[in-house]
């Protein structure tokens, strides 16, 4: 897509974003009252939101304080639940690797799955435009407004938030919202079913090792389709075409 202009993009990215902030505000509620219900002061919540931006690795951490768990233990947890962002940052690095440290590094901080999943769409379907900085930018921004926001609202409302709301469920479906449109060939097809398949069966591993063995099944599934099609199974599909 080509924007008129740098601004044209950001609010191009904002708009696109903003109906999967939906999700991730329950994730955000639970994570403040969580953070109140361990005895935590509303400074001390937000700051480790603001430092870890990362909800999984936040709840886990959390837990691992409670449990009395060494610093050290708590610092690797948090890398391990995290890797997935390498593979993130990976797919982004060419779009990106040319600009200055200034605006790599803000970016870094605020990538998140909803944005990177958004990106990836985006940039599989007609590529992110002319101006990918700044509609990567619009998105990220959003989210981690998005978030902090959400916190704040769990924080402040404490544990007055009944666990009748199932509050939990929310947060996949706007996850479901990006990978169904994104499915469009018989490689992305079998990466979702391996990845989702995977992640149910590794559920119960420790540290959400789970999530990144199934990010990577997923990924060697869908290359590995790639390699079998090969050009006779592009041939094949352009000839039932």
């Amino acid at each position: 897509m080509a924007y008129r202009s740098a601004t044209h993009a950001l609010a191009q990215g904002a708009r696109d974003v903003l109906p999967l902030t939906t999700g991730i505000v329950p994730f955000g509620l639970i994570t403040g009252v969580t953070a109140v219900g361990m005895g935590m002061s509303p400074s001390q919540a937000m700051g480790m939101t603001v430092l870890f931006y990362s909800g999984s690795a936040q709840l886990v951490v959390m837990q691992l304080m409670q449990s009395g768990a060494l610093p050290v233990t708590m610092v690797v947890t948090a890398l391990v639940i995290n890797l997935r962002f390498l593979m993130y940052s990976a797919s982004l690095s060419p779009q990106f690797n040319r600009l200055a440290r200034r605006h790599r590094w803000p970016l870094a901080y605020v990538l998140s799955d909803q944005s990177f999943a958004l990106w990836a769409l985006k940039n599989g379907a007609d590529g992110a435009g002319n101006f990918p900085f700044h509609y990567y930018t619009g998105t990220a921004v959003v989210m981690w407004f998005g978030w902090t926001l959400a916190v704040l609202a769990g924080v402040l409302l404490g544990t007055g938030i009944p666990e009748s709301w199932s509050l939990g469920f929310a947060i996949p479906l706007s996850f479901l919202a990006l990978l169904v449109p994104s499915i469009r060939s018989s490689a992305t097809l079998g990466a979702a079913l391996a990845g989702g398949l995977i992640a149910v069966l590794a559920a119960a591993l420790p540290f959400n090792l789970g999530l990144l063995l199934a990010a990577v099944g997923g990924v060697t599934t869908g290359v590995l389709i790639e390699q079998l099609r090969g050009p006779s199974g592009e041939r094949a599909t352009q000839e039932a075409s």
